[in-house]
């Protein structure tokens, strides 16, 4: 029996909460500048933007533990490209919530309230980009590159193996091309 891996199961969090952000954050300063919300109301912006950077730690966490189940099967640079792409999600997500902060910081000072406001909500916008980067790379490890097939009980050629039976198969087609462009010159 194996273990089910617990990274794919955390991913969705940070992934679907960061596409939910930037409605999110849009409204509550859409709020805020028309009068609508009070000042303190951001502080749903931050929590949920500090929910993402601790999710989003989470999913990078499970998924360094589980590398080395998955790097035989999968090809080394689909990994890093994979890896670069989550630390690249980290940070945008850090830095937006550090900016989200700050708005709440300056609630009392609307002019530089409504500029951090707004940058938190491009903020978002980024780390929504980045969630589509990293969930797309993170996709391809699965159903490019059969990373699943770590978790199953039938053994996955690793990389090296595929690599080797797709050059021993095109060996093997143009020995057969050569064959028939043989016997095609011999006849009359």
């Amino acid at each position: 029996m194996t273990s089910l891996p617990l990274h794919p199961a955390i991913v969705h969090l940070p992934l679907g909460l960061a596409f939910l952000m930037p409605v999110l954050a849009a409204g509550f300063a859409w709020a805020l500048w028309r009068g609508r919300a009070r000042s303190r109301a951001w502080l749903a912006i931050v929590a949920l933007q500090a929910v993402l950077l601790g999710a989003g730690l989470a999913a990078m966490n499970t998924g360094e533990r589980e590398e080395d189940r998955v790097e035989p099967i999968v090809p080394e640079a689909a990994m890093e490209r994979h890896e670069e792409y989550a630390e690249q999600f980290v940070w945008a997500t850090g830095l937006t919530l550090g900016i989200a902060a700050l708005a709440f910081a300056f609630a009392a000072r609307p002019g530089v309230r409504r500029g951090l406001t707004l940058a938190t909500v491009a903020g978002t916008v980024l780390v929504a980009g980045a969630a589509i980067r990293v969930g797309h790379a993170g996709g391809e490890l699965v159903y490019v590159h059969n990373a699943g097939a770590a978790y199953t009980s039938v053994a996955a050629p690793t990389t090296a193996e595929r690599q080797s039976d797709t050059a021993s198969t095109d060996e093997e087609g143009e020995h057969e091309r050569h064959k028939s462009s043989k016997r095609a010159e011999s006849r009359p």
